[in-house]
């Protein structure tokens, strides 16, 4: 198998088929899930707080993703203990992409996961902020993560255009093939330059 092939063909994570079938999802799913969730929350935002209140809790919301991106990214994704169990779902939520970065269907989140996820993170908005603005807030922070994740796709399937898609390129794969302690924040890099993990470009 040359390198390009073992960049995109990850083995299965469980001996079943039919389990392993589940890690494996098409990148247009969240948009499925999570397209109709957001237009529903923000609607619900706008008849509760009026427009103007929820795009400021939509913005908070978006916000707020791209500060989790970057943290989920650093320190849970690249926590990565030796050996054990611990070593194997490393490996099974965020090693299998960086062996196998090409891989399409190993790119977005599985359901299984996603959704009870935003359900945690929504009940933590309606505890914090109350049911009426954590509408507009929820869907200010799962439009944040629907970009994130169609924005890693495409970094990884496609090649960008503008100035901007080609930077964010650049940044993602010097995360995989230069230095993964660096270029944490995906969709937003500017949270690796506020921390500390910004890309240090090499001199000519």
């Amino acid at each position: 198998m040359d390198r390009s092939e073992y960049l995109k063909a990850s083995p299965p994570m469980f001996k079943s088929g039919l389990l392993d079938r589940f890690t494996r999802v098409h990148h247009l799913v969240p948009l499925v899930l999570f397209g109709p969730a957001i237009a529903i929350l923000l609607a619900l935002g706008i008849d509760r707080l009026g427009l103007l209140r929820s795009l400021g809790f939509a913005v908070g919301g978006y916000l707020l993703w791209t500060l989790a991106e970057y943290w989920i990214h650093r320190v849970i994704f690249h926590f990565e203990p030796d050996h054990g169990v611990g070593a194997r779902l490393h490996w099974m939520v965020h090693g299998v992409h960086h062996d196998h970065p090409n891989d399409p269907l190993r790119l977005v989140m599985p359901p299984a996961a996603s959704i009870p996820l935003a359900l945690v993170f929504y009940a933590l908005f309606v505890v914090v902020l109350g049911g009426d603005r954590a509408t507009a807030f929820g869907a200010g922070f799962l439009a944040g993560y629907l970009l994130y994740d169609m924005i890693h796709y495409h970094l990884h399937h496609h090649t960008p255009r503008t100035g901007m898609g080609k930077w964010l390129r650049e940044l993602h794969m010097r995360h995989h093939f230069q230095d993964d302690e660096r270029g944490f924040g995906i969709s937003a890099p500017y949270w690796d330059r506020v921390f500390g993990t910004m890309h240090v470009r090499r001199s000519r």
